[in-house]
């Protein structure tokens, strides 16, 4: 029970940072989801950082491990509305946003996975 409590309450403190990002980040003048993209390449420089800890020498708990990456990556990182983001894109007719977003977001977010197991690596 404990477990599911560490990953309800980081899933909320990931959540409501998301919200904020979106609400201030994204840009309703152009559609352009800017705090959706800030939220998922920063989730995934966390995750990195955490997992490459929790790798390094045992550094983290199983239990800081559920309430930061599943937790709190999990509420802060979103594909559900990455999905619907490509999807007014498409529905729209700009293929060029679709596509720029599309690839920024899976390029950027691996590279930003790798970079933070990199940087706890030494």
């Amino acid at each position: 029970m404990k477990q599911f409590l560490l990953v309800f309450i980081g899933g909320g403190f990931g959540s409501v940072l998301r919200f904020i990002i979106g609400k201030y980040l994204n840009s309703p003048a152009t559609g352009i989801p800017y705090g959706t993209f800030a939220a998922n390449i920063l989730g995934s420089l966390l995750i990195g950082i955490i997992l490459g800890l929790a790798l390094k020498n045992n550094t983290l708990s199983q239990n800081q491990i559920l309430f930061l990456a599943t937790g709190f990556c999990g509420g802060f990182t979103t594909f559900s509305t990455f999905a619907y983001e490509n999807h007014v894109f498409l529905k729209s007719g700009d293929f060029m946003s679709f596509a720029i977003y599309t690839i920024a977001s899976f390029v950027v977010g691996f590279l930003a996975v790798f970079l933070g197991m990199y940087l706890v690596k030494s």
